[in-house]
C-alpha cells in the first residue's frame, strides 16, 4: 500500500548517476521557489545526493513555505530553509551567495484575473535574479507550453523548433527564458532553460486529474487529445544534473517522458483498473501540446519509470487514500487561459 512517506522516500533517493554528477557540481546550491509542488522533494534529493557523494555542499531552499508538510520534510532531511517573499525589496540581496541556482519561482493559475502579477513573477523576478546571481550556473524552470500546438504526427516539439506561446501565462514564461538568455549573452551566466511537461508526483498531476475523474464517475475531457508526462523523481534529478549542462549561450532542454499518451486510452486504462465505466466530453483534435525529449534522454538517460508504471502507481495511490495537493493541472486547456 502507498503512504506519503513511501512516496517521498522514492522521490528523494538519488540514483548513481546523480551522485556522480553531484561530485562535478562545485559550490553551494540555492533553490528559489522551493516551496511549490516539486521544490521540497527536489531540495531533499539534492541534499541526499551530496551526502551520498561525500561532498560538503549547502543546499538552501528559499520560499514563502505555505505548506507545513513541506517545511517538515526539509527540516527532517537537514535542508537549510529561508522563508521570504522573493518579490519583497531587498529579499534577493539578503540571500546567501551561491555558485548554483535552480530557479523554480513562478505563477500560472490566476493569470486570467491578475495577469500583471503573473508577468511580474515570471519576467521581472527572473530579471533581478539574473542580476543577483550573474556569476552562477542557473537552471531555470520553463514549460512545454511555450511551444505551439503541433500535429500529433510530428512526435512533439524539439528544442530547435520555433516557439509560439498561446495566452499570457506561456508568453510570460517565454519572457522568463528571454531574460535568462540575455544574462547568458550579456554577463556570461551559464544557463539551462528547463522546459518541463507534466511531472507526476501521485499527489497531483495530469494522471491524477484523469484518474480522479474516472474514479468518481466524472466525464474526462478529450480536448487535450494527447500529452507527455514524466516521473517527478526523474524530473528532479534532471534539474539538478542540468547544472552540469548550463552554459553561455543559454542551453535548452525538453524534460518529459518519451511516450505520447492518449487521453482516451489513459482514461480507459484507469477505468479498467477501477472497474468503472468511463465517460468523455469534447472532441479529440489532430494537434496537442507535446514535446520531444530525445535530447534529454541522450544526455541524462531514459526515465526509469514508464508511463504504464505511472498509471498503475497513480491508481494504487488513489485507492490507498493518500494525501493529495488539490492542485489541478488544467491539462485540457488549449487557449492558454489560466
Amino acid at each position: 500500500m502507498w503512504t506519503e512517506k513511501k512516496l517521498d522516500e522514492m522521490l528523494t533517493t538519488p540514483s548513481p548517476a546523480l551522485v556522480e554528477d553531484m561530485k562535478k557540481i562545485k559550490g553551494d546550491v540555492v533553490i528559489l521557489g522551493a516551496g511549490g509542488k516539486m521544490g521540497p522533494t527536489l531540495a531533499l534529493l539534492a541534499k541526499r545526493a551530496a551526502e551520498s557523494a561525500g561532498v560538503s555542499k549547502r543546499i538552501i531552499a528559499v520560499s514563502r513555505f505555505s505548506d507545513p508538510a513541506a517545511v517538515r520534510l526539509l527540516a527532517e532531511g537537514g535542508v537549510e530553509t529561508i522563508s521570504c517573499d522573493l518579490m519583497a525589496p531587498g529579499a534577493l540581496a539578503a540571500l546567501p551567495d551561491a555558485e548554483n541556482v535552480i530557479f523554480m519561482a513562478g505563477r500560472k493559475f490566476g493569470t486570467g484575473a491578475d495577469a500583471c502579477r503573473t508577468w511580474a513573477l515570471n519576467a521581472w523576478l527572473p530579471s533581478i535574479t539574473a542580476e543577483r546571481y550573474r556569476g552562477a550556473a542557473v537552471v531555470a524552470f520553463s514549460s512545454g507550453n511555450i511551444y505551439p500546438l503541433v500535429d500529433l504526427s510530428t512526435g512533439g516539439s524539439r528544442e530547435c523548433d520555433p516557439v509560439g506561446p498561446i495566452g499570457e501565462y506561456p508568453m510570460s514564461v517565454l519572457a522568463r527564458e528571454r531574460v535568462f538568455e540575455y544574462a547568458a549573452s550579456e554577463y556570461g551566466t551559464r544557463v539551462l532553460l528547463f522546459r518541463l511537461s507534466y511531472a507526476i508526483d501521485l499527489r497531483y498531476g495530469v494522471l491524477f486529474d484523469i484518474a480522479s475523474k474516472v474514479l468518481h464517475g466524472q466525464p474526462v475531457s478529450l480536448s487535450a487529445t494527447c500529452f507527455n508526462c514524466v516521473w517527478q523523481g526523474y524530473a528532479n534529478e534532471a534539474a539538478i544534473r542540468s547544472l552540469t549542462l548550463a552554459d553561455a549561450p543559454a542551453q535548452y532542454l525538453n524534460v518529459t517522458g518519451p511516450e505520447i499518451l492518449s487521453v482516451r486510452a489513459t482514461a480507459l486504462a484507469f477505468g479498467e483498473i477501477f472497474g468503472r465505466e468511463v465517460t468523455f466530453t469534447g472532441e479529440e483534435a489532430p494537434s496537442a501540446y507535446i514535446s520531444n525529449s530525445q535530447k534529454a534522454c541522450a544526455l541524462l538517460g531514459y526515465p526509469s519509470v514508464t508511463a504504464g508504471q505511472l498509471i498503475r502507481w497513480q491508481a494504487e495511490y488513489l485507492l490507498s487514500g493518500g494525501r493529495t495537493l488539490d492542485k489541478p493541472t488544467h491539462f485540457e486547456e488549449r487557449k492558454g487561459s489560466y
